[in-house]
């Protein structure tokens, strides 16, 4: 099938046949991925995969180095701060 890209605001866009997007079970608001491989643009309906958020000591489990926290000098005040 051959279409045209078409100016759409300050962006370029193609549209998509809906016997394409029906054969692809895709609708309107659907996320896809876009991707540039091999000289050709790839359309796939975007999977989400959520991640459950680590608490601080699960991000750190497999940390094995000696890091020390230590204070730093930023120097004297400039301004009107308050140290």
């Amino acid at each position: 099938m051959i279409t045209t890209i078409q100016r759409w605001g300050n962006s370029q866009a193609v549209r998509l046949p809906k016997t394409i997007l029906e054969t692809l079970f895709l609708q309107e608001n659907d996320q896809v991925a876009i991707i540039a491989e091999n000289d050709a643009i790839v359309i796939k309906k975007a999977t989400r995969r959520r991640r459950a958020k680590k608490s601080l000591t699960e991000r750190f489990e497999n940390y094995s180095g000696d890091y020390q926290c230590t204070e730093c000098d930023w120097g004297a005040p400039f301004g009107k701060e308050v140290w």
